[in-house]
């Protein structure tokens, strides 16, 4: 699918306000550990075509996940 092909029309704008709120997290250098991770090729190559410090933004783009998901708890389901 394309990008002209996602229908969007249920998203609202982005305002002044969101931008002036908007900031870009980025971890330091010295924060990372290195370590071996399995990627499904396509996302790889989008991050890399994206940006020459890709590492950092995948890096990034987990670390934004993480933060939501932290902030989000889904009811437990019982087992029988």
């Amino acid at each position: 699918m394309t990008d002209a092909e996602i229908d969007t029309s249920d998203i609202p704008p982005l305002g002044e306000e969101f931008f002036q709120r908007a900031r870009l997290r980025r971890p330091s250098p010295e924060a990372l550990v290195e370590i071996t991770l399995h990627l499904d090729p396509e996302v790889l190559r989008w991050f890399q075509q994206e940006d020459s410090e890709f590492e950092r933004e995948i890096n990034a783009a987990l670390r934004i996940y993480a933060e939501a998901r932290s902030q989000y708890r889904p009811p437990r389901h019982k087992t029988a």
